[in-house]
């Protein structure tokens, strides 16, 4: 008897349909599993044997053939034990369903019980498009797979539950409100001693999404304020949970407790990091701290000592917000709109320009330094802030004459909900993200500050590319102070975070 269960492979973030064709006929005893099945996939023939056996139902004891359609794709994991599993009991007449309809993913342990899998959130998003909207998955799942509003979710704990299931009805559907936004800042920039200019840098960048590079002396407050910069974004909406969810789902970094993230990603690598944990890929293409960032943050801390081939590794998911991953069998894809914070100091001993230290670094070592900075890598990053040492006045100001990060937060969503209208219809969310069609028609300058863009283009050299970039810095920085038109005062502040002396 022949049954058919669907279920999926994950390629990338994407899920694609995969048809558990089942067959069961008399004769000597015989398990297969074809369509390309790798090692975990065909290993997972003694769990289900043994799975169905210590659930307490008949496991069939002639010819079991299984089919993986398509038979031409690599099925990978251990998602496929639980349809492998229902489609031997639909074909052994255990299920009264020949034909299941619903997507089914779990993995099986030897009792019987189902262990949770990653990549829910992508198949959810497939089932969503299919005509019966359904999906079964592990129980520790289920709020997950339930994200998704326009699907029904059921969840199976184990799999004497399957056959009440289907027979009976007795079916456990999930049901998931969409948590609000819940901030509980562990930093705040109230508590950051002075930097007055670094920290409204960090406001026009929550409020556009620019990158930005801070260099300045050890225990400036560098790292402390990039830490801090998750308190002043605005909220994250629900079609980015989606996404961001859907990328952390793949990683298997989902659980019961967190099925969605809520809260804009913050990643801080260390600087030791592979080139392959940043950007991504591996045997089987797994996406990295690029995308792991996706709609947040990737804070590279001591930029400098990052190896240069992983730095300029950056410059393709920098400007395409993608990253594509390519093997002889497969091509992944994985989105990887980041806002890239970085912080290092303006030399090896970190003393240079310091008003009471003394810096030991000849200028060949500094040189050398920052050599890793290569000129297309600085070119991509809207805002580059000296980072001065904190003064004994700034000790002495009580932290009640600092804006708090609500305040500050506050401007930022107004700048925020300002561009979700102006690029309404769009798939772009954000200043940052402008293509230069979109430049050209949002950040028109009159005459007066035209003149001004190209006296800076004429001292400072600026490429196309960062002529661009200061019309979008100017162009939030505009939207932060409520005004429709670009003026010179929006302009002269861009020009001053684009061109320090420190990075030329």
């Amino acid at each position: 008897m022949l049954s058919v269960v669907y279920t999926t492979s994950i390629i990338g973030i994407e899920a694609s349909l995969v048809e558990v064709e089942v067959d069961c006929s008399s004769g000597l005893p015989l398990f297969i599993i074809v369509g390309l099945p790798d090692a975990a996939v065909n290993e997972s023939k003694e769990r289900i044997m043994l799975a169905i056996k210590n659930a307490g139902l008949p496991f069939p004891g002639g010819r079991i053939i299984v089919n993986l359609a398509p038979a031409d794709v690599k099925k990978e994991g251990s998602s496929f034990d639980l349809p492998i599993a229902l489609g031997i009991l639909a074909a052994t007449g255990m299920i009264e369903q020949e034909r299941i309809k619903a997507i089914v993913m779990g993995e099986l342990s030897l009792d019987g019980s189902v262990r949770p899998v990653s990549g829910v959130l992508p198949s959810a998003l497939l089932a969503a498009k299919m005509e019966e909207k359904c999906i079964i998955a592990p129980e520790e799942n289920g709020y997950e797979a339930a994200a998704v509003p326009e699907i029904e979710a059921f969840t199976i704990s184990h799999l004497k539950e399957l056959p009440p299931f289907f027979n009976d009805g007795k079916k456990n559907k999930v049901n998931f409100n969409f948590p609000d936004f819940v901030h509980k800042p562990e930093y705040d920039f109230q508590l950051v001693k002075g930097q007055q200019h670094v920290k409204r840098a960090l406001e026009i960048t929550a409020a556009g999404r620019h990158n930005v590079l801070m260099s300045g002396a050890p225990g400036s407050g560098k790292s402390l304020m990039a830490k801090t910069l998750p308190t002043i974004f605005p909220r994250l909406t629900f079609q980015e949970s989606l996404e961001t969810t859907q990328i952390y789902s793949v990683r298997g970094y989902t659980s019961k407790e967190n099925p969605v993230v809520v809260e804009r990603p913050f990643r801080s690598p260390h600087h030791s990091a592979s080139e392959v944990g940043l950007i991504g890929g591996g045997t089987n293409p797994l996406p990295g701290e690029v995308s792991l960032a996706h709609n947040g943050v990737l804070f590279l801390d001591e930029f400098t000592e990052f190896k240069r081939n992983i730095i300029d590794a950056l410059r393709q998911p920098l400007e395409d917000k993608k990253i594509t991953i390519s093997r002889s069998k497969l091509t992944a894809t994985f989105p990887a709109d980041f806002m890239l914070v970085a912080a290092c100091n303006p030399c090896p001993c970190g003393n240079k320009n310091h008003p009471y230290k003394e810096c030991i670094c000849s200028p060949v070592e500094v040189k050398r330094y920052m050599s890793k900075l290569s000129g297309p890598i600085l070119d991509r990053i809207d805002l580059q802030v000296e980072v001065n040492p904190i003064k004994e006045e700034d000790f002495r100001r009580p932290d009640s004459h600092s804006e708090t990060s609500e305040q500050i937060r506050e401007r930022v969503q107004k700048a925020a909900e300002i561009q979700h209208k102006r690029f309404e219809g769009t798939k772009i969310r954000c200043n940052a993200s402008m293509s230069d069609k979109q430049v050209k028609e949002f950040c028109k300058l009159e005459h007066e500050v035209q003149e001004l863009m190209y006296q800076a283009v004429q001292r400072f050299g600026l490429s196309a590319r960062s002529y661009s970039r200061v019309l979008k810095v100017s162009r939030t920085i505009a939207d932060l102070a409520g005004s429709p038109s670009i003026e010179r005062s929006h302009i002269s502040e861009a020009i001053q975070y684009r061109c320090p002396d420190s990075f030329r």
